[in-house]
């Protein structure tokens, strides 16, 4: 199962799986997503399903849909804002946590009780470098990327010996969708002319995932050197930095 599917990384991960042989459940909040079953249905059994994964029942309706316990999950589907926090609806801030953070965390608490009562089982969760970095005018998305990162790795550690394996992938600035969803295109990050590629980055976290690893900071060689700098850089250098690559031209 795939979620967030219909584009970018999570599209490239469903035809790596495909690709592999692996029966799919596709999930997305678009239309779009039957598409992408119709595409990858020359290569497989592929299920799709448009969800809305901010709703709870949704998610029960996806794990429904599953019918029984997969080989492997890749839990991509996320959005962001770009912005000063006091600037937007609460909506839309609750929105980000209530997709990117209480979804992958209901629906993990699904699938991996299933994996864990199999003893077998894969899962994936897309994190982002930004875990590491405090996100001035990008409060929410990056909060809720750190959150998903500590969240994936105590699971694996949790998971250690019991066939069940836990990767968090950490992708850097990637060529998707998500800049023009969370209003990011008018931002020196957006305008970035040299974007990691998102088939690129699936196969690494795809391949991290198959082999157990813990993490994987993906894909070029420039979003590695950022995630390793992360690291030891203090935080309000790294929240200054958040700040002039998020914040819009027009509002400087």
């Amino acid at each position: 199962m795939v979620t967030g599917a219909s584009s970018g990384i999570g599209l490239e991960l469903a035809r790596l799986f495909a690709n592999d042989g692996y029966d799919l459940l596709v999930v997305a909040d678009e239309p779009g997503i039957h598409d992408v079953a119709e595409e990858l249905s020359a290569m497989t059994t592929v299920q799709a399903l448009q969800a809305d994964l901010r709703q709870p029942d949704e998610v029960e309706r996806v794990h429904a849909a599953l019918g029984r316990v997969p080989a492997a999950i890749a839990l991509n589907a996320g959005i962001g804002r770009a912005g000063r926090f006091v600037d937007a609806d609460a909506s839309a801030d609750l929105d980000i946590v209530d997709l990117n953070v209480r979804s992958t965390v209901h629906l993990a608490k699904l699938v991996l009780r299933d994996m864990a009562d199999a003893g077998a089982g894969r899962a994936l969760f897309t994190s982002s470098i930004v875990a590491m970095m405090p996100g001035s005018y990008q409060t929410m998305y990056n909060a809720s990327k750190s959150f998903i990162q500590s969240f994936a790795v105590g699971l694996h550690d949790e998971f250690r010996g019991t066939g069940v394996t836990v990767t968090a992938l950490m992708p850097g600035a990637t060529d998707t969708e998500f800049f023009r969803r969370a209003a990011m295109v008018d931002t020196p990050l957006g305008r970035l002319p040299f974007k990691d590629d998102p088939a690129r980055t699936a196969r690494q976290g795809y391949d991290a995932l198959m082999r157990g690893d813990r993490t994987v900071i993906a894909s070029s060689l420039l979003s590695k050197v950022i995630g390793v700098t992360a690291k030891v850089m203090p935080d309000s250098t790294k929240a200054f930095a958040n700040r002039l690559i998020v914040t819009p031209f027009g509002d400087r």
